[in-house]
């Protein structure tokens, strides 16, 4: 009867979890300090995780099918960059914003080929890809910021019914890869490959081809993540986005998305992205240092995991 009740618990939590911990930190940060309930406060949690959570979107994606990328946050830069760079000597918003997609589309299939072609491991191509965009980053922008995007400022600043514009294209970039995971063909392989890559290959799926389209998808998802990036900063900045594919690693695993693959949805990375952001912020009103911050995401990430582990290892026991 106890094992059951284990069982049943770890189930409660990977279902209704991530929930309970977002209320409760909500109502212990609204507690804590008295400006967190302010409207402006709480719009600014959100566009302030829009960028990380856009790319949580391809990181769910990946981690689900068993695999990870370190680029995203150089990749995401690198769009940014290009994108401003387009758009001040161009004046062109949409070819702007076509240039940043497509860098994020292009390399994304880079790292999937290099993955599936030559067999590299995903933390060792990705990381590779990491210095070679560092490089080419600073090569492009001369170590300097790219201003003159004047024109980007709807996209970045501007608002729909009083809602935010990154805030839109972040939930509706957290919709778009809901629907293709749960309910098409492909979101249907994304969780094959990570459960049990082998029996997918038995069934007759080129595992390879699909690791390809998700690298790819997920590039194309941080290059337009790149792009809002530039819009919100209303320039082309050459580090601004280092550090943000861990961002998005934390928002997802925090999110109950199995490290282990096999498990795990784009809205829990939101709702992992969105605790996350709570937590910055209140750590921030009470003008917490940035470094105990990082010790705060850090623990975070391996609780999530210890969690997962003991909740895989109590399956296996039933």
């Amino acid at each position: 009867m106890n094992k059951k009740k284990v069982l049943s618990s770890g189930e409660l939590y990977r279902k209704y979890g991530i929930v309970i911990i977002m209320i409760i930190l909500f109502i212990a940060s609204a507690i804590i300090n008295h400006n967190f309930l302010k409207p402006q406060n709480l719009v600014n949690i959100l566009k302030q995780i829009s960028v990380v959570t856009i790319i949580a979107c391809g990181e769910t994606m990946l981690i689900v099918a068993g695999m990870i990328d370190l680029s995203a946050g150089f990749l995401c830069t690198t769009s940014a960059c290009v994108a401003a760079g387009v758009l001040a000597s161009t004046g062109h918003l949409s070819l702007a914003l076509l240039a940043g997609i497509v860098i994020g589309c292009v390399c994304g299939w880079i790292n999937g080929f290099l993955i599936t072609y030559y067999k590299l491991q995903p933390f060792i191509a990705t990381l590779a890809m990491t210095y070679v965009l560092k490089g080419i980053v600073q090569l492009y922008t001369n170590g300097q910021t790219i201003g003159g995007v004047e024109k980007a400022r709807f996209l970045g600043h501007g608002s729909i019914c009083g809602i935010p514009i990154p805030v839109i294209l972040m939930l509706l970039s957290v919709l778009v890869i809901a629907i293709v995971m749960k309910t098409t063909k492909f979101g249907t392989c994304i969780y094959a490959i990570g459960g049990n890559e082998q029996a997918t290959i038995a069934s007759g799926i080129n595992t390879n081809r699909m690791k390809r389209l998700i690298f790819t998808l997920s590039g194309t998802l941080t290059g337009f993540a790149g792009v809002v990036l530039m819009a919100r900063l209303m320039a082309g900045m050459p580090s601004v986005g280092e550090g943000y594919e861990f961002d998005a690693i934390t928002a997802v695993i925090v999110g109950g998305t199995s490290f282990l693959g096999g498990t795990g949805t784009v809205t829990g990375a939101l709702i992992g992205s969105i605790i996350v952001g709570l937590i910055n912020n209140i750590l921030n009103l009470l003008h917490v240092s940035t470094q105990y911050q990082l010790i705060v995401k850090g623990l975070l990430i391996a609780i999530a995991v210890i969690i997962d582990i003991k909740t895989k290892e109590n399956k296996k026991s039933k």
